[in-house]
């Protein structure tokens, strides 16, 4: 319990006590005066029941405050996870758009990779048909030379 509910307790015990040690003279008739004419009642217990209006009349109060805060607790709390569920939303479209970037990245990476072999089996090719070019000149004088060494010169 907390000291406000505690002191409110307090004080609602102590008005009854009284009340209780005291009903003779709140019960007793008395001339009051009620602005337009003068009436014969209890005074006691007509200030006991304004006293206990006014408490009900604030507790009301407190439960309309009450209700009022819940009820706007729980519309934040929607427009908080109405927020929450359109941030996931964007993340989500980012790590989409990540991937996609990413996918697009590879599938270029793997286009100049294929590109960069094909010109190395090119380079390659030529390299081969350069050297056995070469090759080929090479045996060809060397046959030549042969034929010229091995046949006798012409009136010999």
């Amino acid at each position: 319990m907390g000291v406000r509910t505690g002191a409110l307790v307090l004080v609602v015990v102590l008005i009854a006590a009284l009340a209780a040690l005291n009903w003779g003279g709140l019960s007793a008739p008395t001339i009051m005066s009620i602005g337009v004419m003068q009436v014969t009642a209890p005074l006691g217990l007509i200030m006991l029941g304004l006293t206990a209006l006014l408490g009900l009349m604030f507790l009301v109060y407190v439960f309309y405050l009450q209700s009022t805060l819940m009820l706007d607790t729980r519309r934040h709390t929607k427009e908080l996870q109405a927020q929450r569920e359109l941030a996931d939303k964007a993340e989500a479209s980012r790590f989409t758009e990540l991937r996609a970037f990413i996918e697009a990245q590879e599938q270029k990476q793997a286009t100049r990779a294929a590109d960069m072999e094909r010109a190395v089996l090119a380079r390659v090719d030529q390299s081969d048909n350069t050297m056995a070019a070469h090759i080929g000149q090479l045996e060809d004088r060397l046959d030549r030379r042969s034929a010229t060494i091995i046949t006798p010169p012409p009136g010999a």
